[in-house]
C-alpha cells in the first residue's frame, strides 16, 4: 500500500516563509516572472502527472524491472508512455537554458520537481535525472557545436543521458582507470574499454543516448590528472541532426539489483566507438565534477522522496490498522483495539521518519535556493558566499538525506508489521529502492572524506567559516526571544558542540591524516544534525512569526514535528562527539590478519 500525495503545502511554507522565495529568487535577474504563486501553478501541474502516472507504475516497474535481448534493454510497462510525457511536457527542461530549449526556471523549481519524481517512482527519475545533470555539463563544458548538436536533445529528454565512471578494476578509485581514447584523424577520437554500474547505459525510452565517458589520451599523466572527457553518442547525429548509424558501444549485460528494477545498470564495452573531446585534454575530473556534483544532489533528492513515501504509506496504515489498546487506556472503545499510531512507539517511528524528511526537504531547498544565488545575484561576494555554501553542504545532502530515506524506509516497515516485510504493501520495495543512494555518486563514507579532507580547509577554512556565521548570527539574534527558547538552545548548544569538534579536529587532522579519515562518518552526521536543527529552528520561528501566520494545522505540525527534533534527535550530536574525540585508536589498533 504505497501512498503518496506531493507535499505542495510544505513546499510552499518553506520557499516562501522559510526561505523567503519572493525575495532570495523572484528578484533575481531574469527569474522575475518566476513569482512564488507561478512556480506553486507548475509544481501542482507536475503533482498530477507523479501521483497519476508515475506513482502506478513504481510496484509494477519493480516486478516486472528491465530486459536485456540482443543488446537492447526494454524497460517495464508503462515507461516509454511515461517517460514520454516528461519529455512533452517539458518537465527535464524546467530549469534548462531557453536558448537550448529549457524554460529558464530557478534550480529550485527542479529540485521540488525531483522530489515528486523520487517519491513516485525512483526508477523512473534515475533517467530523467542524469539526463538533466548531463545537459548541465555540456552546457557549461561544451563546444558551440557540442552545444548545437547535443545540449538541446538533453535539456529537452529527447536524448538520455549517463555517466560512464566506473570500471570493474577500479571501483572508485578513478586514477586507476583503463579505458583509452586515441585521435581518429578527422578531429574526433576513438574510445575502446569498459565502464560497469553505468545507470541508465542502455533503454528503449529515447531514440539515443549520449554517453559522458571519462578515457585517457596515449599521452596521459598518471593518476586522475590524465583523465580527459569524451562525448560517445549510442547513435552518431545524422547530417539533419537526428541519429543515424549505430556507434560501437555495446551493453554486455545489466545488473539484476536489489532495487530500482525499473532502472537498468548496465555493463558497457565501447570498442573504437566514435567520441568527441569535451573542453581541453587532461581536464575531464574537472569537467566531470559539474555533473557529479549536481548528481550527488539528485541522490540527496532520492533519500527525500523516498522518506516522504514511506512516511506517508506508514502513517495511513498507523490510521487504519487495528491492534492492542492504549497504555492511557481504550481510545476507541467501540472497536475491538485501537489503531496503531496510539502507541507510543509507533509515533516514535512516524514523528522520526517525519522529523528527518522535512528536514532533508528545507536543506535542499536552502541550498538549491544558494545555487541559484550563485549563478545569478548581482552581488559577486554574494554569489561567492552562496558558492561556498553550496560547496559545503552538497556531501551533506547527499550522505544524510540518502541515510535517512532509508532509515525511514525502515521505520515505515516496522510500523506496518510483518506485512511490511512482503511484497504486497509495497513498503519493502522502498528500502531495497533506497539503499542504492548511499552507495552511488560516491558513497557515504566518500562523501563524508571529501567534507573533512577538503571542504573544511579549502580557502584556508572560508567554507565552514560562512556555515558558523549564519548559524551562530541566527542564535545571537533570537536567543532571547522567549517563544523560540525551546528551538534556538538547543541549537545553540549543538552549533558549539560542532565548533568545538571542529576544532579538534583540525588541530588532530593537520599532524595525522588518519585522523580525519577516522572521524568523517560521524563529523557529516554531527554536521547534518546540527544543520537539521538550524532549519528547525528557521521553521519555528516563521511559524511563531505573527506576520507570516501558516495555517493553523500546518503550524500546530510543524512546531510539534521541530519539538520532536530538538528533544530527541538533535542529542545524537552528543555521542558523535564523543566519537570522534575517542580519536583513531580503537579503530587502527586491531591487526589487520585479526579481521
Amino acid at each position: 500500500m504505497q501512498v503518496y500525495r506531493a507535499p505542495l503545502d510544505d513546499v510552499r511554507f518553506v520557499l516562501d516563509e522559510v526561505l523567503g522565495y519572493e525575495t532570495t529568487v523572484a528578484t533575481l535577474p531574469g527569474y522575475e516572472e518566476a513569482t512564488l504563486d507561478a512556480a506553486m501553478e507548475i509544481l501542482a501541474e507536475a503533482a498530477r502527472l507523479c501521483e497519476g502516472v508515475l506513482l502506478p507504475l513504481n510496484r509494477t516497474g519493480d516486478e516486472e524491472g528491465c530486459v536485456l535481448e540482443n543488446g537492447e534493454v526494454r524497460t517495464p510497462a508503462g515507461f516509454r508512455g511515461a517517460y514520454r510525457e516528461l519529455v512533452v511536457g517539458g518537465w527535464l527542461g524546467l530549469d534548462g537554458d531557453p536558448e537550448h530549449g529549457g524554460a529558464g526556471l530557478p534550480r529550485v523549481m527542479w529540485t521540488a520537481f525531483d522530489e515528486m519524481l523520487c517519491a513516485s517512482n525512483v526508477s523512473l527519475e534515475t533517467y530523467a535525472a542524469l539526463t538533466h545533470s548531463a545537459g548541465k555539463l555540456l552546457l557549461r563544458h561544451g563546444s558551440g557545436e557540442q552545444k548545437d548538436r547535443y545540449a538541446g536533445k538533453l535539456v529537452s529528454g529527447e536524448w538520455a543521458g549517463t555517466m560512464c565512471l566506473t570500471e570493474p578494476h577500479a571501483g572508485t578509485d578513478l586514477g586507476m582507470i583503463a579505458t583509452r581514447a586515441e585521435a581518429a584523424g578527422d578531429g574526433a577520437h576513438r574510445v575502446t574499454g569498459t565502464k560497469i554500474f553505468v545507470t541508465a547505459g542502455e533503454h528503449d525510452l529515447t531514440e539515443s543516448i549520449v554517453h559522458l565517458v571519462l578515457a585517457k589520451l596515449p599521452d596521459a599523466p598518471a593518476g586522475v590528472r590524465g583523465i580527459s572527457l569524451f562525448i560517445v553518442p549510442k547513435h552518431r547525429p545524422g547530417p539533419g541532426g537526428g541519429p543515424a548509424e549505430r556507434n560501437a558501444v555495446v551493453c554486455g549485460s545489466i545488473e539484476h539489483k536489489m532495487g530500482l528494477g525499473g532502472s537498468a545498470t548496465c555493463t558497457l564495452h565501447f570498442e573504437g566507438a566514435h567520441a568527441e573531446l569535451v573542453g581541453e585534454p587532461h581536464t575531464g575530473i574537472a569537467s566531470m565534477f559539474t555533473m557529479m556534483n549536481a548528481s550527488r544532489i539528485d541522490v540527496g533528492i532520492q533519500g527525500i522522496g523516498i522518506g516522504e513515501i514511506a512516511y506517508q504509506s506508514a502513517a495511513a496504515y498507523a490510521r487504519e490498522r487495528l491492534q492492542g489498546r492504549s497504555p492511557a487506556g481504550p481510545q476507541a472503545p467501540d472497536l475491538p483495539a485501537d489503531p496503531i499510531i496510539v502507541h507510543p512507539d509507533v509515533r516514535r517511528a512516524l514523528l522520526r521518519a517525519r522529523a528527518l524528511t522535512e528536514a532533508g526537504r528545507a536543506l535542499a531547498l536552502w541550498l538549491s535556493v544558494e545555487l541559484d544565488v550563485a549563478e545569478r545575484h548581482p552581488d559577486e561576494r554574494r554569489r561567492q558566499e552562496a558558492d561556498d555554501l553550496v560547496a559545503l553542504l552538497t556531501p551533506v545532502v547527499k550522505a544524510a538525506c540518502t541515510d535517512n530515506g532509508v532509515e525511514a524506509a525502515n521505520l515505515a516497515l516496522g510500523v506496518f508489521g510483518g506485512h511490511g516485510y512482503i511484497r504486497e504493501t509495497g513498503v519493502e520495495q522502498l528500502a531495497r529502492d533506497g539503499r542504492i543512494a548511499q552507495i552511488y555518486e560516491g558513497t557515504n563514507g566518500i562523501q563524508a572524506l571529501d567534507l573533512v579532507r577538503r571542504k573544511l580547509a579549502l580557502h584556508e577554512g572560508r567554507l565552514p567559516r560562512r556555515f558558523f556565521d549564519r548559524v551562530e548570527g541566527f542564535c545571537e539574534e533570537h536567543g532571547r526571544d522567549a517563544e523560540l527558547a525551546d528551538f534556538v538552545g538547543p541549537l545553540a548548544d549543538a552549533v558549539r558542540r560542532l565548533r568545538r569538534t571542529t576544532e579538534w579536529l583540525a588541530e588532530r587532522g593537520a599532524a595525522d591524516a588518519e585522523e580525519l579519515a577516522a572521524a568523517a562518518t560521524d563529523y557529516l552526521r554531527l554536521f547534518a544534525l546540527v544543520t537539521f536543527a538550524y532549519l528547525w529552528a528557521r521553521t519555528a520561528r516563521a511559524c511563531l512569526d505573527p506576520g507570516q501566520a501558516p495555517p493553523p494545522e500546518l503550524r500546530e505540525a510543524k512546531l510539534a514535528t521541530a519539538r520532536f527534533y530538538m528533544t530527541r534527535v538533535l542529542p545524537e550530536a552528543v555521542a558523535h562527539e564523543q566519537v570522534i574525540t575517542a580519536g583513531k585508536g580503537p579503530l587502527m589498533a586491531l591487526p589487520a590478519e585479526a579481521f
